[in-house]
């Protein structure tokens, strides 16, 4: 795989809980029901194999009814440090596919997210996406789509904080 020359996305937050709370809320499938994806989105299936490998497949419902699928394919796993996998949008067999609103987002992402502690016992959490093999095009759908995916992720992280807070 092939890491394509552009801006990587970055966002990072941290958390009110400890990074042990944190990374199982990472690493537990049925702890992620509660909390991930955008904001009006709700886990419909999940099923994870947490070693390097292994994936993470997952369905959501989105506001409007429809359904998205994703699929992690963990490359790295450093407990309670580090999770590195690939992403991308699936079927609900787990096979790849196309972002189901753009024809040209990148087929697959490196994701790479951090646990680091922070001061008074709280975590600070980064995500990372890096394309892979994309095209000249896919790139610079990417590259523009900076401030949607932060949209995107202040939402999963403002989910994942309220559950946080309920886990605690």
């Amino acid at each position: 795989m092939i890491e394509t020359q552009s801006k990587d996305f970055v966002m990072s937050r941290v958390f009110d809980a400890p990074r042990a709370l944190l990374w199982h809320s990472f690493t537990d499938p049925e702890r992620m029901k509660h909390w991930w994806g955008p904001k009006g989105f709700t886990v419909l299936a999940a099923e994870m194999d947490l070693r390097v490998g292994g994936s993470y497949h997952y369905g959501m419902k989105a506001p409007n009814g429809s359904t998205m699928w994703g699929l992690f394919k963990y490359r790295e796993i450093v407990p309670q440090q580090k999770l590195v996998f690939i992403n991308s949008f699936s079927d609900e067999k787990g096979g790849v596919t196309r972002h189901p609103g753009s024809a040209t987002w990148p087929l697959t992402m490196r994701s790479t997210f951090t646990f680091e502690d922070a001061p008074g016992g709280k975590t600070k959490f980064t995500v990372r996406w890096q394309t892979l093999d994309a095209t000249a095009e896919e790139q610079k759908t990417f590259d523009a789509m900076h401030d949607s995916i932060t949209q995107g992720w202040t939402g999963t992280m403002d989910k994942l904080a309220a559950y946080l807070a309920s886990a605690m």
